[in-house]
Formats: C-alpha cells, sequence, structure tokens
C-alpha cells in the first residue's frame, strides 16, 4: 500500500475499512520508566555490597552476630539511601513530563464531541485549531491557513505550512506537507482530518521504540568502583586465607584462626565506602537540582564532570527560544530595537541616537502593519511573558507594543488572504473610520514584486530602480547576519477594489523589512568561556540554517570554521567525518540520524560524550551519548525518559554548572577513596605482621567495623561534602583510561598505610611487655592510635594541589566537626562502660594520650611540608 500522505482522501477511508479493527490505546509506551522494585533491586548489585554481603555471612557463620549485623545495617542503609534520591528524582520527572494532549475534539455520528485522546482511533475525524497538540498522525483533509510547530519530531525550528493535495510517495518526513504528527503543535490556522497511525505505530512511536533497542553501559565510576571491589575481594580472600591456612599449619585453635582471618577480610574491605559514596553523589545530586539540573541515575553524576564534548542544540539551549525583532530596516535608514524575548519592553535606535516611535512616521505605519496583519498575541503568567500562535508574528507583536501599540488599538478585520508556501505572503484587510486599508506581510522577495511606491519620511514616492536595488541589498544584508527577513507593505483600498487577492495585493506600498532572530541567552558566552578553560568541546547541531547558525555562534563567542549540513554529511565516510570532527565546525539542517552517528564517531575518539535534545527525534542519541541532556519545558516525554539529566530552565549555562558539580564530586571521590584505603590496609599491614610475628589478634574484627563504618565513614562523608577546588575548570577532562586510583595516589596510600600499620604495630608490641593484663592495654593502645591517626590522616586528603593552609582551614567546617565528634566517640569508647563492653577497651591514661598524639602529628606534618615545597609558588 501507499503511504498515507500519497493517498487521496477516499482511499484513505478505504484503506482504513480494510485496515486491522482491534488498536491499543493512542499512547506512547514509556519503556524508560522504572518501577520501585526495579530502583531498590539496583542498588544491591554493586560489586562491593556483594562482598559486604559475604563478610556480613561469615561473621554470621562463627557466631560473631554484632559484627554480622553491623555489615548489614551498613548494606541495607546504603540501599535505602540510594533507591530514596533515585526514586526521588524518577518523580521529578514524571512531574516535569508534560502529557501529550489528554483530550481532543472529533466529528462521530455527525457531531463534534471532545474525547481522550488515549481512545482515538484510525478513522476517526479530528478537528484541530490553533493552540491544539496534535493528538496522532492525521491525514490532512481540509486546512485554513494551517502552520504547525514540528520542532519536537523533525528538529527544524521554523514553523510549517499545511495542505491537504496528495504528495509523491518517496516525500521525506519533513516535506509530507499533507499530514501532521503527534505531539507537534498547531501555531496558526484550522483544519481537519483523519487519524491514520495511533500509539507506537505513530512517527512519535517508531523513535520512541528505536530508544528502547540501544544498551545502557555502565558509567566510569560504575566500572571503576566494581573494580575496585573486585580487586578489595580479590585481597581481602586472599590474605585471609593465606592467615587461615598459616594459623592450621602453626597448631592454633580453629575458631581463632577463623576470626583473624575474618578479622583481615573486614579490614581490607571499607565498608563505608559504598555508603559514603552514595551519600555524596545524593548530596551531590541536590546541589545539580539547585543548579537547574535534574539527575536521574546517582552515578551518572560524576560522569557528567568528565565529558569532553557537549553537543548541544542551538534553539532554547544557547538562544531563548523567543524571537525578537532585532533590526527594522526604513527608507530613512536601520532602527535597531533593544529588548529581548517577549518581554514588551525596549528602546529604539537609529545612528546611535534614541528614536521616539511616536517620532518616526515610517516605524509607526510599518509596526502598525506588523501588528495588524498577525494572528499571535503575547501575555503575562506566572513564567513570565509567552506568545500565543507563531513565534515571528509574536516578535511583530511585541516590538509593536514597544513603541506603544496595543493589541486593544486594533479595528475590525473584514477580509483575509493567508500565507501558504507558494504564495509566502498573507494580507488583512482593515476597515477604520471611512476607509480600507491592505496589511501585506511576508517573504521580501514576495512582496517586493508587487510594490510600486515606498513610504519615505511619512511621504508615499514612487519606488524605483535604485531604490529596489537598496531593499534587496537590505534584506541579503540582513539574512547573512543570521535574520529572518520579513517585509511589509500597506496601501489604500475602496470597496471595488478590496474583494480579489490579485487587486489587494498589488501596487503596494513598500514600509520596510524586519530583521528578527533568536537572541543569545545572556549567560550562554561565559558559560561557554567557562567549557573551553576546562577543555570541554562544544559543537552545535542544529536543525536551522547554516547562516543563523553561525551567526549564533558569532554572537556568543563560539569559533567556527565551517557550517555542515545534513546533505554534506551524507556524502561522507565515518573517517572523513572523524577527521572533520577534529576542527571548529556546527551542524546545520541536521536530521536525528546525524546526531546519533556523531555521537557514536565521537565515543570512537575516546570523547566522554554529552549530548542535549527535546523532541522524540532526539531520544536515541540521547541515550547512545554518555550523558544525555533533556529539556525540562520544552522536552518530550520520550526525550526525558531517554535522557540522564534533565534541564529544568533549558539553559547551556546549567549544563557546564553541573559539569563543575561533576568534577568536584569525582575529585571527592577519589579524596575519600584513598583516605579510606589508606586507613583499611594500615589496618591490615598491623594485623598480617602481628600474626606473622606469631602473636595474638592485634585488633578484633569489633573494633575494625567500628572504625571502618563509624569513625572513618562519618569522616570521609564530610571530606564528600569538600568546596570545588579552585582550579577545578581549569583542568582538562581526566582521560577515560584514568583510574580512580592512579600512581601519585596507590604512592601516597602506601606511604600512609605503611605509617599507620607498623607505628599501630610498634605501640602494641611495647604495651605487651607490660605485664599480666598487658594484652587488654595493648589491644586498646593500638585501637585508640589507629583511630587518631586516621582522623589526622583525613587532613591530608583535603587538597590535591596544595595545602590545607592554602585553602583555609575551616573551609569544610563539616570535616573538623566530623573529626572532632569522632574523636569523642573514641574517648567514650575507652571510658564508657557500656562501649567498653561492645568494644572491649580499657581505660588510658595521660601519658598514654600523649604517646597517642605524639605518633599521629607526624601523619599530617610530613605530607603537609612535602605539599608546601612541591607546590610553593615559583
Amino acid at each position: 500500500m501507499k503511504p498515507w500522505h500519497a493517498l487521496g482522501e477516499d482511499e484513505i477511508k478505504r484503506a482504513l475499512e480494510a485496515g486491522p479493527k482491534n488498536f491499543g490505546p493512542n499512547r506512547l509506551e514509556n519503556k524508560e520508566g522504572l518501577n520501585w522494585q526495579t530502583i531498590l533491586i539496583r542498588q544491591f548489585t554493586n560489586v562491593l555490597i556483594v562482598v559486604l554481603a559475604v563478610a556480613c555471612i561469615l561473621s554470621l557463620l562463627v557466631g560473631e552476630v554484632v559484627d554480622a549485623l553491623a555489615i548489614l545495617a551498613i548494606v541495607i542503609l546504603n540501599g535505602v539511601l540510594g533507591f530514596m534520591q533515585e526514586w526521588k528524582a524518577e518523580n521529578a520527572i514524571k512531574n516535569l513530563q508534560k502529557m501529550l494532549t489528554p483530550r481532543c475534539w472529533v466529528m462521530r455520528g455527525g457531531q463534534e464531541q471532545e474525547i481522550d485522546a488515549e481512545n482515538l482511533v484510525p478513522g476517526d475525524t479530528v478537528l484541530l485549531e490553533t493552540g491544539n497538540a496534535v493528538p496522532a498522525d492525521i491525514r490532512l483533509t481540509s486546512a485554513t491557513d494551517l502552520r504547525t510547530d514540528e520542532a519536537a519530531l523533525t528538529g527544524e525550528s521554523s514553523t510549517v505550512s499545511k495542505h491537504t493535495d496528495t504528495l509523491p510517495e518517496g516525500a521525506h518526513l519533513t516535506e509530507r506537507l499533507n499530514m501532521v504528527f503527534m505531539g507537534t503543535h498547531i501555531v496558526n490556522g484550522r483544519g481537519m482530518g483523519l487519524v491514520v497511525e495511533t500509539g507506537m505505530k505513530t512517527e512519535f512511536g517508531k523513535i520512541a521504540a528505536l530508544t528502547g533497542s540501544i544498551r545502557e553501559t555502565q558509567t566510569r565510576l560504575q566500572g571503576e568502583l566494581a573494580r575496585l571491589g573486585w580487586q578489595l575481594g580479590a585481597l581481602a580472600l586472599s590474605v585471609s586465607g593465606l592467615v587461615v591456612l598459616i594459623g592450621l599449619i602453626g597448631g592454633r585453635e580453629m575458631i581463632e584462626t577463623f576470626m583473624t582471618g575474618i578479622s583481615l577480610a573486614v579490614a581490607a574491605v571499607p565498608e563505608g565506602l559504598p555508603a559514603v559514596v552514595t551519600v555524596t553523589l545524593a548530596l551531590g545530586v541536590s546541589a545539580m537540582a539547585r543548579k537547574k539540573a535534574l539527575m536521574r541515575h546517582l552515578q551518572a553524576a560524576e560522569t557528567l564532570g568528565a565529558v569532553s564534548v557537549i553537543c548541544t542544540d542551538k534553539t532554547g539551549t544557547l538562544t531563548k527560544n523567543e524571537m525578537t525583532v532585532q533590526k527594522i530596516w526604513l527608507s530613512s535608514g536601520v532602527v535597531h530595537v533593544g529588548g529581548s524575548g517577549y518581554e514588551p519592553e525596549g528602546e529604539f535606535q537609529m545612528d546611535g541616537r534614541r528614536i521616539e516611535p511616536g517620532r518616526a512616521p515610517d516605524l509607526m505605519a510599518l509596526l502598525k502593519t506588523a501588528s495588524t496583519c498577525n494572528h499571535a498575541r503575547i501575555e503575562h503568567g506566572e513564567q513570565g511573558w509567552r506568545a500565543i500562535g507563531s513565534p515571528t508574528e509574536a516578535a511583530l507583536i511585541v516590538a509593536a507594543r514597544k513603541a506603544g501599540l496595543s493589541e486593544e488599538s486594533q479595528t475590525c478585520i473584514v477580509a483575509e488572504n493567508s500565507f501558504n508556501s507558494t504564495r509566502k505572503r498573507m494580507s488583512v484587510i482593515e476597515q477604520t473610520e471611512g476607509s480600507l486599508i491592505a496589511h501585506v506581510k511576508g517573504a521580501p522577495e514576495a512582496i517586493l514584486p508587487h510594490c510600486t511606491h515606498i513610504l519615505k519620511n511619512g511621504k508615499i514616492e514612487t519606488l524605483d530602480e535604485q531604490g529596489r536595488r537598496e531593499i534587496e541589498a537590505a534584506f541579503t544584508g540582513f539574512a547573512q547576519e543570521g535574520l529572518r527577513t520579513l517585509a511589509l507593505a500597506r496601501k489604500a483600498l475602496t470597496d471595488n477594489n478590496a474583494c480579489s487577492e490579485q487587486q489587494t495585493e498589488s501596487a503596494l506600498c513598500f514600509l520596510g523589512i524586519t530583521g528578527v532572530i533568536d537572541p543569545p541567552r545572556p549567560e550562554v558566552k561565559h558559560a561557554l568561556e567557562s567549557a573551553r578553560h576546562a577543555g570541554i568541546k562544544v559543537i552545535v547541531i542544529t536543525g536551522d540554517s547554516p547562516v543563523t547558525a553561525k551567526a549564533v555562534a558569532r554572537q556568543i563567542g563560539l569559533s567556527v570554521d565551517r557550517a555542515v549540513t545534513s546533505g554534506d554529511m551524507k556524502d561522507m565516510s565515518d573517517e572523513e567525518l572523524s577527521a572533520l570532527l577534529q576542527q571548529d565546525i556546527l551542524f546545520a539542517r541536521t536530521v536525528p540520524e546525524d546526531k546519533f552517528r556523531i555521537v557514536k564517531i565521537l565515543q570512537s575518539q575516546g570523547h566522554l560524550t554529552a549530548m542535549t535534545g527535546d523532541g522524540v527525534n532526539d531520544a536515541p542519541a540521547l541515550k547512545q551519548a554518555d550523558i544525555g541532556i533533556a529539556m525540562g519545558i520544552r522536552g518530550t516525554d520520550v526525550a526525558r525518559g531517554a535522557a540522564d539529566m534533565v534541564l529544568s530552565d533549558d539553559n547551556f549555562a546549567s549544563i557546564v554548572a553541573a559539569i563543575e558539580e561533576g568534577r568536584r564530586q569525582y575529585a571527592n571521590i577519589r579524596k575519600f577513596v584513598r583516605y579510606m584505603l589508606s586507613s583499611n590496609i594500615g589496618e591490615m599491614i598491623a594485623i598480617f605482621a602481628n600474626i606473622l610475628m606469631g602473636g595474638p589478634l592485634i585488633l578484633l574484627p569489633v573494633q575494625i567495623l567500628w572504625m571502618n563504618l563509624v569513625t572513618d565513614g562519618v569522616t570521609a562523608l564530610a571530606l564528600g561534602a569538600e568546596k570545588a577546588e579552585k582550579d577545578v575548570m581549569s583542568q582538562p577532562p581526566r582521560s577515560i583510561s584514568e583510574p580512580i586510583l592512579d600512581r601519585d595516589g596507590f604512592k601516597m596510600i602506601a606511604a600512609l598505610s605503611a605509617y599507620i600499620g607498623f607505628t599501630t604495630l610498634v605501640l602494641y608490641q611495647f604495651y605487651m611487655q607490660g605485664g599480666v593484663d598487658s594484652w587488654a592495654t595493648a589491644n586498646c593502645m593500638a585501637f585508640t592510635a589507629m583511630v587518631v591517626m586516621e582522623k589526622v590522616n583525613v587532613l591530608n586528603f583535603r587538597n590535591a594541589h596544595g595545602t590545607v593552609g592554602s585553602m583555609g582551614w575551616f573551609s569544610n567546617p563539616w570535616l573538623i566537626m566530623a573529626i572532632a565528634a569522632m574523636l569523642t566517640l573514641q574517648i567514650a569508647a575507652v571510658y564508657v562502660p557500656g562501649l567498653q563492653h561492645a568494644l572491649q577497651t580499657v581505660p588510658l591514661g595521660v601519658a598514654d594520650w600523649g604517646i597517642i598524639i605524639l605518633v599521629a602529628l607526624p601523619v599530617f606534618l610530613i605530607p603537609e611540608l612535602h605539599k608546601s615545597l612541591k607546590f610553593r609558588p615559583s
């Protein structure tokens, strides 16, 4: 069967009557929406959580119920925290979603009825008018000045004029002018048509189905933490197994040997790490939300900080998505119009001087025609000023309001000749006191041939060839600046010649040309500068023309050597396109497949890529990208469902702010991973070395859990609140292959853990010489000294590129309070009877505390001295 756009009305009816009669509801299947069970289960698939679960089971098997319950508590805490944050984000996405129009008007049984859009079936006749969202794919049977906004589907920002003529079978989606599609919007006129496709069979639905076929990949942090988890798990099992084997061969008691093995396993695994990572990411996600960036997955937050390329839309992201009259050409000169967007505030200037519109008759005549030959309006609501109708026509209304012309001042329109893609102009006839005036608006090349006169300084003069050349040069110059041009003209009519289109639109008086543009957001220029300093490449991918895209790029300070169109890309191999992506380019007149292809090639080059999008056509590329970024205001449900992040303000600057937050998060995660590992390996060294020396258990499993879960966990969490370092956005994106623990990290961990472990061992051996009760005192000294050294050790990880003093001792008050609180808690563990019994501690004397402080100070002083020399200003 021929496609719907190639069939006439009778053929469509016959095809629908012969087709299947069982139709599902007219809605898109939400493949991306997650139920609470899936989100909850996902929290317990982390490798570290699995290792902790194994440690919990082993503790139960040897009768250490307290240890088992402590580990189980941290596993549950981690799961609950992660679930709460992701479920909150998922619900926020649902609240952001603007559902496709839930009701629509149809003709059934010869009567107009309003029904739920979900109940539409092929064959229904739907009535359409300005402001409606199209509820299904519809073949038009009637169209009066009908224009649609199809940006959500095709990416084309210009409105599309519709008609009912039959089209060739091979017409591209953007050329099917006798069809309107689900999820697009009627911005002008009215029409009627037959529903031909519903739900997942619509063009929207086809792309939604494609989105579901793309497999999600792990984030880098997920991969690195999983790898770290396997390594720690293997280390724990290997060392524990070795100790058990040595103990059994040496004739030690089996229970004691297994307890020693479990102690080492518990010491090797940083039990608090999963919870600390989860809480830190959750806090970071909350910070991002305050910056208008809503993350759908916790782990994706830090991935954003590693992005090396941002592929961004132009319309609404770099620009305000509010068409604005920026320049007006008159016979007397060029008028610059102040203000931007739909707020009717701004002044008019000519040759650098402010002009009063009321004293400029040519300007007032043009603006009067612009506001009269117009179907749009503007209104003020909770979100500010917004346009109703065509954005370009709304821009003309705003310009007129700036000059003091109100919509209420318009008089009666008695006739209209509508715009269409062939005529490229429209005209209306206004009834004034005792006369009729024709107001005409359209493309300059469609208006100029019909003009015989021109308005100059309030007088109508004959339009000669020189004048025509000046007009042609004016609209050509505007177009080269990226401005959309509209010409305006008028003529006085009599009743006798007002009836025909030809007579109305001939012998016109040319008034001038408006240059309309979607202005850049004021904050974008600074955001682009920040991205450039951070080593992030920004590539604009738009459905607009190359000229318009390059003009906006110039205005926002984005360096562009070449604009590449979809047609150019079709003739390029992937290798050629890959080479081109190394240059400063932008993409214009693109189709959805282009975005997907660009992302794939960038990823093959080793880039972590962020892709913005708002339409259903963007969903596959959003899901393929490492970070898919959907628009919260103008985005479609499908795009938001495929994305990792949703911008609640649709603003490019919010992406850069979120990247800075993502970099801060990753830097802090790296800091506390190193901190926790240096502490845990120090514990392992002390235990293992003492066993090799033939001594008893230096630290009990419950004491190790106390350190790993309570004292270390809280301080690590406070370390995660560290502010971003000053140069965080001056560093290039980290390499894909860069591990969370690099060579410098291993060196630092090795040095610090060796000092902590062997110092604890020396203290333990020294106090073991004290007599009958020496083990209890030696154990308590080793336990307490380890805790104090670990609290001092956390200061070493605050600043990776300088001393603590250079960033301010109290710049992170949460960490200072955490250290003080944990030291207080350890004092309680030594002296409070209940904690003494649980942790098997004994009271220590003043001299003992003096020794502990003395051995703890070098843990901080030596690394701080090293950093002061290494990062000394030159």
